[in-house]
């Protein structure tokens, strides 16, 4: 298996599909959706295997939900390719409801200097850290895939004494639980897990669902864990900013990644 979703190609090398399967959603019973970290992952993933090259930065903006068992087309369209860079987009939709558009730069260019300032977090190891809590351990999705460990935040509990966060910073580690190798995709499908945050951050019952996705790719190394270290930036007017940086398990920083989110409370639960 290369992927953690089902994206096929058609007779156009320009246009893929995505089937919407309960474990690529995410969502309550009966109300489960595509998760958005997928609709990038693919997205990126089309427009790779379309242009031969690799992501530099791609950025989601989502419109609408797809739900199984519905089936997401992606178009792949590139205005511009030029000797090193080529500027694309996706439109992913089912039928005539566009769910998620994908702008994108993929390239390399041959050039030997290098560096790193952003640092990966002094966290305990993988191993010794709990897993994140679920909402629905019996509900079969897109958790299933992917192994989080809680190293530094508050997941699944309230503070006590109801207060913000005093740095809004969570960290967790993060695997596909199928040996997927490190791609693009599967880091974008990580990066989506910003939002997570939001509850360690207010100190209360709290999530979100993301308006955008935006990743930018520095290093792809082979690691079993990558090291997701969110900060969660601000909450204001119902929605939440934040961001992520993502590293291999022995500190090279891999991506960074950001979102905007739409506020969800959960008093009471």
């Amino acid at each position: 298996m290369t992927d953690l979703f089902d994206l096929r190609p058609t007779h156009n090398s320009h246009r893929w599909y995505l089937p919407v399967t309960q474990d690529v959603t995410v969502g309550p019973p009966g109300k489960k959706f595509l998760f958005g970290g997928v609709g990038l992952a693919s997205s990126i993933t089309a427009m790779e295997r379309t242009t031969g090259r690799p992501t530099i930065w791609a950025t989601a903006q989502y419109l609408s939900y797809a739900h199984p068992p519905q089936i997401v087309d992606l178009d792949v369209i590139v205005p511009r390719s030029g000797n090193n860079v080529t500027q694309a987009r996706v439109v992913g939709h089912v039928a005539d409801t566009e769910i998620f558009t994908v702008n994108a730069a993929l390239g390399e260019r041959a050039n030997e200097v290098e560096g790193q300032w952003a640092q990966k977090p002094d966290v305990p190891l993988p191993e010794d850290c709990p897993p994140m809590p679920r909402w629905n351990p019996q509900d079969k999705d897109m958790h299933d895939k992917i192994d989080l460990r809680v190293a530094k935040g508050r997941y699944g509990a309230a503070r006590a004494d109801g207060q913000f966060s005093e740095d809004g910073h969570a960290v967790l580690w993060g695997r596909a639980v199928d040996g997927v190798p490190v791609t693009s995709g599967l880091l974008a499908i990580l990066a989506d897990f910003v939002p997570s945050a939001t509850g360690h951050a207010l100190g209360q019952h709290a999530g979100a669902n993301s308006l955008d996705n935006t990743i930018r790719i520095r290093q792809l190394v082979e690691t079993e864990w990558m090291c997701l270290d969110i900060r969660i930036h601000g909450v204001r007017s119902g929605f939440v900013h934040g961001r992520m940086h993502i590293f291999s398990q022995d500190g090279v920083l891999m991506a960074t990644a950001s979102q905007s989110a739409i506020l969800r409370l959960f008093p009471g639960r």
